[in-house]
């Protein structure tokens, strides 16, 4: 029996989709170079596209969601390879907060004029 090894590509999708704060979901992450990988994930948060790098169990991303809102986390997950191929399934866990939202009003400066 092989031991399970963390996975990038799971953190990805773990990270973009709890990124939605109070967000549950599932996502796929597809490596475009050792440790980077670009992903999507639909849940409860919305449908969200990004990117997120990783590097053993843990691992943090950046995505736009479809309301254009920004979003950063970081989570850590395991997986398990499935069967003999290279596909693996697991679980993560995160935290993320959201960086940017087009919906929100800027801020002015204190005393910037009108």
């Amino acid at each position: 029996m092989k031991a399970t090894r963390p996975s990038p590509r799971l953190v990805l999708a773990s990270t973009v989709l709890v990124a939605g704060c109070s967000s549950i979901g599932a996502g796929i992450g597809v490596p475009i170079i050792p440790g980077v990988s670009i992903g999507v994930g639909v849940g409860s948060g919305g449908v969200t596209a990004g990117v997120g790098a990783g590097a053993g169990p843990i691992g943090v991303g950046v995505g736009v969601n479809q309301r254009g809102q920004v979003t950063g986390g970081i989570g850590a997950g395991v997986s398990a390879p499935v069967g003999s191929s290279d596909a693996r399934v697991g679980v993560g866990v995160g935290t993320g907060t959201v960086l940017y939202d087009p919906d929100e009003a800027p801020k002015k400066a204190p005393g910037a004029r009108r």
